[in-house]
C-alpha cells in the first residue's frame, strides 16, 4: 500500500469518526430531550392524580353524607 493510499485511508477514518461523534451528540441531545419530556409527563400525571383524589373526596363527601346520616338515623330509631 502506498503512502498516498494510507493518507487517504486515515483521512477517511478521521472523517467517519468526526461524523460518528456528531451523530453521538445528536443522539445524546435527543435522549436528554426525551428524559425531560418524560419528567414533565410524570409531573402532569401526578397533578392529575391529586386533582382526581380531591374531586373524589369532594364528591364522595357530598354524596355519601346523606346516605350515611340516613343510615345512622335509621339505626338509632330501630
Amino acid at each position: 500500500m502506498s503512502a498516498d493510499q494510507v493518507v487517504r485511508l486515515l483521512a477517511e477514518i478521521r472523517d467517519i469518526q468526526k461524523e460518528n461523534a456528531a451523530n453521538y451528540r445528536v443522539a445524546l441531545q435527543n435522549q436528554q430531550e426525551a428524559v425531560a419530556i418524560q419528567k414533565r409527563a410524570v409531573q402532569r400525571s401526578k397533578a392529575a392524580f391529586v386533582g382526581l383524589v380531591v374531586l373524589f373526596i369532594f364528591l364522595g363527601g357530598t354524596y355519601l353524607v346523606s346516605p350515611i346520616s340516613w343510615f345512622f338515623n335509621w339505626t338509632l330509631r330501630h
